[in-house]
């Protein structure tokens, strides 16, 4: 009952998030088109200290919503779908698919050029987004297909922390990097004496982000490293980390994410839109989220249900596999940060935008409307 409650929660907040987030990205369009264009680019550019205002949300609160990702992550393998390997198979291989089949595809058009970096863009689905899609279905989408997509979306994230972590670092600091992990050590040594008190484990973090920052690898990572040591203990309402997932859930899914929105979608779209759609990574992108994600997703599932790895919930087929597959193909926040690290030319990062906005869109939509059409059939035939 209590972990039924806790998903019930959490998908309640990614939903509503979901559909605040697409309401923030077309007002942040509409002012980026709009006579008011210079002034909106302008607060996002405004120096906060030695820093742009949109630094600070990338790296700064974006840190916060990485923790709540792991925090989200411990509880899925201590308690959730990912504590069962048997069933937590199927949404492994699913995200395992949805990462390099869109990878490889992007590759198969970019590799050897300056845009290769881009590989990462169309690995990640954005839980927010594919979830508020998902709820606009109600009450005739199984629990089994929630979960199945709520499981995907966080290895999916965790797939794509792990390859900024490894190919968007470009120059290391080690000094920095050791007295970071040096930190999280500390942190790890108060979980085990069973310090259950959350101020040493925040202020830590915090300055375990600040080496981390200037370490070289990207400082949102601490986010999730601080995750896996605050004390989990039993998992119940009581304990350290089920208070603190609780207390972000809001902030997070309804000021940092809308922020994050806002800052990264002010795209100003020129009058070069068709050769904006013919650019080789521009075509990477689309053919990575819209093809490979739904590809990936159901051709991996399929091979680990045939050679009996694990098997396929009895309310769901390969039809609403595949459907939900194209909900997989909604980056949006992370192949936005991806690509913020990938490239550095400001053109190729706009450009790229818009393409993970119009792919997004084209997939979710697509997912939509075949999810609608095949739990209808579904239920027609249960019924």
């Amino acid at each position: 009952m209590y972990k039924s409650e806790l998903f019930t929660e959490f998908f309640d907040n990614e939903k509503s998030s979901g559909l605040v987030l697409i309401g923030c990205t077309i007002i942040s369009l509409i002012l980026a088109n709009s006579i008011f264009s210079d002034q909106y680019l302008h607060t996002w550019h405004m120096k906060i200290g030695t820093q742009s205002l949109e630094y600070w949300i990338n790296d700064g609160l974006m840190t916060i919503f990485f923790l709540l990702i792991g925090l989200e992550l411990e509880r899925e393998i201590y308690l959730g779908e990912l504590s069962n390997i048997k069933e937590a198979l199927l949404p492994i291989f699913a995200a395992l698919g949805g990462m390099l089949v869109p990878a490889g595809l992007y590759l198969l058009l970019n590799y050897g050029t300056l845009a290769q970096s881009g590989a990462g863009i169309p690995m990640a689905t954005d839980i927010a987004f594919a979830l508020g899609v998902l709820s606009l279905l109600g009450n005739r989408v199984p629990l089994s297909l929630k979960v199945f997509l709520t499981a995907l979306a966080v290895i999916d994230d965790l797939g794509a922390i792990l390859v900024i972590a490894v190919f968007y670092t470009k120059t290391i600091l080690w000094i920095n990097l050791a007295i970071a992990l040096g930190i999280l050590l500390f942190l790890f040594i108060l979980n085990r004496m069973k310090i259950k008190n959350l101020i040493p484990y925040l202020i830590g973090g915090v300055i375990m982000w600040y080496f981390m920052l200037n370490s070289g690898i990207h400082a949102t990572i601490t986010g999730v490293l601080i995750a896996f040591v605050i004390p989990f203990g039993d998992g119940t309402k009581k304990s350290v980390s089920y208070k603190l997932q609780h207390f972000l859930h809001k902030p997070v899914a309804f000021i940092i994410l809308p922020l994050f929105a806002l800052a990264n979608t002010a795209i100003v779209l020129g009058s070069d839109i068709v050769e904006t759609l013919s650019l080789h990574y521009s075509i990477g992108i689309m053919l990575g989220l819209i093809v490979g994600k739904p590809l990936g997703i159901a051709l991996f599932s399929f091979l680990a249900v045939s050679i009996g790895l694990c098997k396929l919930p009895g309310d769901l087929n390969w039809k609403t596999i595949i459907s939900v597959g194209f909900l997989g193909g909604i980056g949006f926040t992370m192949s936005i940060f991806v690509t913020l690290l990938a490239f550095d030319d400001h053109r190729i990062i706009n450009n790229a935008k818009f393409i993970i906005l119009l792919s997004s869109l084209t997939a979710g939509c697509i997912g939509f409307m075949l999810l609608k059409y095949n739990l209808k059939k579904s239920n027609e035939i249960h019924n």
